[in-house]
């Protein structure tokens, strides 16, 4: 049977390939993707693929067409079922897959679906992605040939190695976790049970209707549900997931939100007490006083450019043993596999916290105070936002000004530092800035809204509430 396939342009992202089921994503992409992945594997001379699904009521249809197409290529398929992404990721690194995918929307919407792939044990990414679809479109294929398929269960066995690395002792803490109706539900519930101390599960059932509040704990409104629970049970801290929990949101024992980088400090000051002089890395949109604290813990901090692929791939460069990003992706290599985790993530931070003779609103007070913006995203068109950021930079650099091009431009000044850098998954710009107060921070938007003034385009709503940080 001759094959041929072409996506919807606008499926085949950066770091996945991501759609809304029905109208750009459908059963026969997935079997296209299972079709094609399935030959680059086999052409890498691979035999194996892993598979998994998350909770979205789309997932399992894709899941099943994904495989068919996989088997078409003659491969050995392994379905885990439904969990979370890092369950499929720990599959993948402890079965030695050649490949690996997950069908998942992540925090997207419900009506939303996608894949997230490995090859050969590395995130498969960017240009991959689009020879993919090159492939796709050709027929460029390998052979057909029937392969194997068997499912297995590694729930028990990923909860036992999730918990194997709690080091709290016997203290009990007192812990909320809001599910928030991801595919983490039954490996939650399995953790908890395993794990010392008090837990109360918010959302716990798996649902991709997401009834309680939007899959993302990056964004204050989808925590409510958790900081009341936190404040109401007297809990010493609450921990969320998004939809596939592959990313941390964390609350403190007052309530308050920890953000991305500051979760990392914690994470980083203990990794750095076993790895004197490591290097840590982070996304280009976190605080300078993470950057700041990890030098000031002993390593060495590396800003890096936005991404989960692309933050994984410096690490294994750089044998980083932990990394982060302000989007709530937490990298662990220090005794872990370097993916990205949540579960894991919540079971470090426990142990921390276990360990620790102050709290976790102790160590959120103490750190360096600032004044941020929220990350503000507008659009802008697909081919005209890189250029957007070329122009700034080229009048920057002509200026003279201290300005780091790792991802985007981020600017340093006596006030702090913005930041302008076009997505790689949207046809949006995304900005920031922080300062070391209230007027320079307002000198900082002024200089950002002025940058962007001279390349033609309007100014952005900063009308977000500027986050204490």
């Amino acid at each position: 049977m001759s094959f041929a396939h072409d996506f919807e342009a606008t499926s085949l992202r950066e770091y996945d390939i991501r759609g809304i089921v029905g109208k750009t994503l459908s059963a026969e992409d997935a079997f296209a993707i299972g079709r094609t992945f399935g030959s680059l594997v086999r052409r890498n001379g691979g035999k194996t693929l892993v598979v998994g699904y998350d909770g979205r009521l789309s997932s399992p249809m894709l899941e099943e067409a994904l495989v068919k197409g996989a088997l078409e290529c003659g491969l050995d398929v392994t379905r885990v079922g439904r969990g979370p992404t890092p369950m499929l990721y720990y599959a993948s690194a402890t079965l030695n897959a050649d490949g690996a995918i997950m069908v998942t929307g992540s925090h997207n919407p419900p009506n939303y679906n996608g894949f997230k792939m490995m090859l050969a044990g590395k995130p498969f990414f960017g240009a991959q992605i689009r020879e993919l679809g090159d492939l796709s479109a050709k027929g460029n294929v390998v052979a057909a040939e029937q392969g194997t398929v068997r499912t297995i269960d590694v729930r028990d066995d990923y909860v036992k190695r999730l918990v194997k690395d709690y080091d709290g002792g016997t203290r009990k803490l007192k812990i909320v976790w809001d599910n928030g109706n991801s595919s983490a539900g039954e490996v939650l519930e399995k953790m908890v049970a395993a794990l010392p101390g008090e837990h109360i599960v918010l959302n716990a059932a798996i649902d991709g209707t997401f009834p309680a509040h939007h899959p993302d704990p990056t964004v204050a409104k989808n925590l409510e549900q958790l900081i009341a629970a936190v404040k109401d049970n007297h809990a010493d801290l609450g921990i969320a997931f998004d939809g596939d929990a592959d990313r941390i949101g964390l609350v403190d024992n007052k309530g308050e939100i920890l953000w991305g980088d500051q979760i990392l400090v914690l994470l980083a000051r203990d990794v750095l007490k076993s790895h004197s002089g490591a290097t840590i890395i982070a996304d280009v949109k976190a605080s300078q006083v993470l950057f700041d604290e990890v030098a000031r813990a002993g390593g060495k901090p590396l800003m890096w450019r936005t991404g989960h692929s692309l933050i994984k791939s410096k690490m294994a460069e750089t044998g980083s043993p932990l990394a982060g990003e302000m989007s709530g992706h937490i990298f662990f290599a220090d005794k872990w596999y370097g993916f990205d985790d949540a579960l894991y993530a919540g079971v470090r931070v426990l142990g921390i916290v276990a360990r620790s003779t102050e709290s976790l609103a102790a160590f959120r007070e103490a750190l360096p105070a600032t004044l941020s913006t929220p990350e503000v995203r507008f659009d802008c068109d697909d081919h005209r936002k890189f250029k957007v950021i070329e122009e700034v930079a080229e009048r920057l650099r002509k200026a003279g000004a201290d300005v780091s091009e790792i991802d985007g431009v981020r600017v340093n000044t006596t006030d702090g530092w913005w930041l302008l850098r076009a997505s790689n998954t949207q046809a949006v710009l995304v900005a920031r800035a922080e300062g070391r107060d209230s007027a320079g921070l307002e000198r900082l938007k002024d200089a950002l809204v002025e940058q962007l003034e001279h390349s033609g385009l309007s100014k952005p709503d900063f009308s977000g509430n500027n986050a204490g940080h």
